[in-house]
């Protein structure tokens, strides 16, 4: 009992001291993960504020090619939402077709088929028009549905109001049915836009060098993964919530023109 007494006996503190080792004490061995994590943010600010003029030019390609696919997209919603509309069945048959070619195959497989299959045809675009005719006929034929939709929600009394007013049909179209049909059009138009947005990153698979491009050139000479990718999150966040901001404007001017107000 004596020599476990004495094996045992001895003060409860010095047990303890050894438990309390340098994390408790608040200092981060050098191994550590929070350790190899400061490092690594610190070698990715430096090289951040080197590649910000590659960053803004990348988003200016980004931007450029959202801005024109989203005009050849409105460009063909119109002339294929109203084709579709048409009393004619070959036009109407022809329009069809077209949409639902390419609302139901891939936008990944018809930019890949511009870019590399279009060649072996004797045609050869730049990788930015191929990024630009892939997204507007794909979110063009999506949005031609919008403006088959709105086109057909005016009341029919309306436009028979405008056949008794001796209106031509394209007369009727232009002063009675879209105005009436715009600002149903506005809200669908604003979701489209914000996916054609996020659909830009499939643009560096073609060789074009955009945001997501420049941002994955900063993640290979950083090795920091995390930091790259969430700052492409929070770009693409900000233009999202500035492209749904100007599209809410446009509902309120539209329909505050059509005497309704309201709106987002």
């Amino acid at each position: 009992m004596t020599g476990l007494l004495a094996r045992g006996s001895g003060p409860p503190e010095s047990g303890m001291a050894g438990l309390a080792g340098p994390d408790l004490a608040g200092s981060h061995p050098p191994g550590s993960s929070l350790a190899i994590s400061d490092l690594a943010l610190s070698d990715f600010l430096p090289a951040l504020q080197e590649a910000l003029p590659r960053l803004g030019q990348g988003l200016l390609v980004t931007l450029e090619a959202t801005v024109l696919g989203a005009a050849l997209a409105l460009v063909l919603s119109y002339v294929l939402g109203l084709m579709s509309g048409s009393r004619r069945l070959p036009v109407r048959g022809g329009a069809r077709v077209v949409v639902e070619f390419f609302r139901g195959t891939s936008l990944y497989v018809q930019l890949f088929w511009l870019f590399f299959a279009l060649p072996m045809l004797g045609f050869r675009l730049e990788p930015l028009a191929c990024a630009v005719a892939a997204l507007g006929l794909n979110y063009g034929a999506y949005g031609a549905e919008v403006v088959r939709g709105a086109v057909a929600a005016v009341p029919a009394a309306q436009r028979e109001a405008a056949v008794a007013l001796g209106m031509r049909p394209w007369l009727r179209l232009r002063r009675v049915v879209l105005p009436q049909a715009h600002p149903l059009m506005v809200v669908p138009f604003k979701n489209l836009l914000v996916q054609l947005l996020k659909a830009t990153p499939l643009l560096s698979l073609v060789t074009v060098p955009d945001l997501t491009f420049e941002i994955d050139q900063l993640r290979s000479a950083t090795g920091n993964t995390a930091a790259a990718y969430l700052l492409l999150l929070v770009v693409y966040g900000v233009l999202a919530g500035l492209i749904s901001l100007a599209m809410n404007a446009l509902e309120r001017a539209a329909r505050a023109r059509l005497g309704t107000g309201g709106g987002a």
